[in-house]
């Protein structure tokens, strides 16, 4: 089977090819998690001030607060596939003390209350709460991508299999270890491929323009200063937008401050001009650049087994038993950091998979995972790329991560 479509304003082709047998094998291996069907899920922003609702939501986090007056109150954040909703409930006759036992405990609540408006912010201000003890599908509960997962599924082992070996030995390991997790892991908390499905989208985006670069043109200098140009042309353009539109509709600019780093970033790489750059072991390296968030973030749904695999002595009862909610940074996770531990998690599989590769390889690819943000105040773990591959991770995933937060369907 053949897909011909474009991304990226339309200027990168999408094309790979597949047997029907060959994606029902992937389908079969690396199933699709189960997506609520037929749900209508409350939008807040659909409401009218005043209006009552009744919702089972997700908790995500709470507060007790202290008014000016210092009476108590609860500040609740709550979500769906929506979106997030946030509501407070008032403390009447001392019922704030007696709902903190249930908040620590569960995390899934029928609630009744009012919609309010404060200067175009809707929120709810909540009668009863009532927890539900219910087994959660997270994909009921939180925001996830509206692309269709079966197409980046697909897409993304089709890449996969155009690898030689040992790369694809390695890709298709580390998958088969963490899929379940995979296809659900968000890519952040925040500005980008921050909902469900967000990693697969994500590191799929990552390897249309790798593909781009390596298999489309013939030399990756001129490659990467087309995809700048594009950029060029599309801050333009937000630009003109901003500045025909009526204020209260203007867009946010995407790519403000973001063309001197791409040229930045394109003269260090210019040092490597020579050097062609490493198909298998860029997409295998992209395959493993943010593989580290399934430690690093918590939400509903997700698994331990990642924490299983990098600390098989440990004890894990105190995270088995954790309560999860909405995408969180994960308390452990957030000391190490998902660069170090897709560092950790590449050379681990190698070693449990008893995979055989050079050991030049191993550092190259690592050394793409520890500097895919580019600048150590971006939280790269090294001063500056020191491989052409290296550069081109950082700017792709630059690339990706600014061009989602303008598609309209995420």
């Amino acid at each position: 089977m053949s897909d011909n479509a474009s991304y990226f304003y339309k200027f990168i082709p999408i094309s790979y090819s597949i047997t029907s047998e060959q994606k029902k094998d992937i389908l079969n291996s690396f199933p699709l998690p189960d997506l609520p069907e037929g749900e209508t899920s409350f939008n807040i922003q659909d409401e009218q001030q005043g209006n009552r609702v009744s919702e089972r939501l997700l908790l995500n986090d709470f507060e007790v607060k202290l008014t000016k007056n210092g009476k108590q109150y609860l500040r609740l954040s709550f979500s769906n596939n929506i979106g997030m909703i946030q509501a407070k409930m008032w403390d009447n006759q001392g019922e704030i003390e007696q709902h903190l036992p249930s908040l620590e405990k569960f995390s899934v609540f029928d609630i009744e209350g009012t919609v309010d408006s404060f200067r175009g912010h809707k929120s709810i201000t909540i009668n009863q709460l009532r927890s539900c003890e219910e087994e959660i599908n997270p994909f009921s509960f939180l925001p996830y991508t509206q692309q269709n997962l079966e197409d980046l599924t697909t897409e993304l082992f089709a890449y996969i299999y155009e690898l030689s070996s040992p790369y694809q030995d390695i890709s298709l390991a580390i998958m088969r270890h963490f899929w379940n997790d995979f296809r659900l892991a968000p890519a952040a908390k925040g500005f980008h491929h921050n909902y469900l499905g967000g990693l697969l989208k994500h590191t799929v985006g990552l390897m249309r323009f790798a593909r781009y670069v390596t298999k489309f043109e013939d030399n990756h200098i001129q490659a990467t200063i087309k995809l700048i140009s594009v950029v060029e042309k599309a801050y333009k353009n937000e630009l003109w937008t901003g500045f025909t539109q009526e204020q209260e509709h203007v867009s946010p600019i995407v790519w403000k401050d973001t063309i001197d780093h791409l040229y930045h970033m394109l003269h260090g790489m210019m040092q490597y001009k020579d050097a062609a750059p490493q198909h298998d072991l860029l997409i295998t390296s992209i395959l493993f650049h943010d593989i580290g968030k399934l430690l690093e973030y918590d939400h509903a749904g997700k698994s331990f087994e990642a924490f299983k695999f990098l600390y098989p002595t440990a004890d894990l009862s105190n995270i088995q038993n954790r309560k999860q909610a909405g995408i969180s940074m994960d308390p452990l996770g957030v000391m190490v950091g998902h660069i170090p531990y897709g560092a950790m998690l590449l050379t681990k599989i190698i070693e449990t998979e008893k995979i055989t590769i050079g050991i030049e390889k191993i550092h190259e690819m690592t050394h793409c995972i520890l500097c895919h943000h580019g600048l150590p105040e971006w939280g790269s773990c090294v001063r500056q790329p020191q491989s052409v591959e290296g550069y081109l991770i950082h700017i792709v995933d630059y690339l990706d991560s600014r061009y989602e937060n303008t598609e309209k369907i995420k």
